[in-house]
């Protein structure tokens, strides 16, 4: 038996837990993962962007030094999440867009990053993926030394 399911061509509803909330709309399902995008970025892009002379953005790992020096994305700058606070963004103009990433799927550091950039008023997105997505992607990443 093979792994992919053949369409269900029964007109019987089937109900489990992936049935039993309907899709949404798909004018609605466009909508909103349409708009995902304007909140996350993944690690392929953030690699491709970063390849050119401006991003036009920048990179926090907000994970700990230690972490950080363990290994992160080059380019990125060190600022955990509870250092972020406007005195320490001064550097980099108002709109600036801010771009946060954690350790990855499994850590909430890059959105708890991005509700504090938010707070201040700053643009900012979340690398969907983290340290983890980069890796997975086979992108290497850089020690302190």
């Amino acid at each position: 038996m093979n792994n992919l399911q053949q369409p269900n061509t029964d007109k019987a509803v089937v109900k489990n837990a992936v049935t039993q909330v309907p899709a949404a709309p798909s004018s609605a399902a466009k909508a909103y993962f349409e708009s995902t995008l304007s909140f996350e970025t993944d690690c392929w892009d953030v690699n491709d962007a970063m390849q050119s002379d401006n991003a036009g953005f920048v990179l926090l790992d907000v994970r700990s030094p230690e972490a950080y020096a363990a290994g992160h994305v080059p380019g990125a700058i060190n600022l955990p999440v509870g250092k972020l606070i406007k005195r320490k963004l001064a550097p980099w103009p108002e709109d600036t867009l801010i771009v946060t990433y954690c350790a990855g799927p499994h850590c909430n550091g890059a959105t708890k990053g991005a509700i504090k950039l938010a707070g201040l008023n700053r643009p900012c997105k979340i690398m969907i993926g983290g340290i983890t997505g980069w890796i997975d992607e086979g992108f290497k990443l850089s020690i302190a030394n």
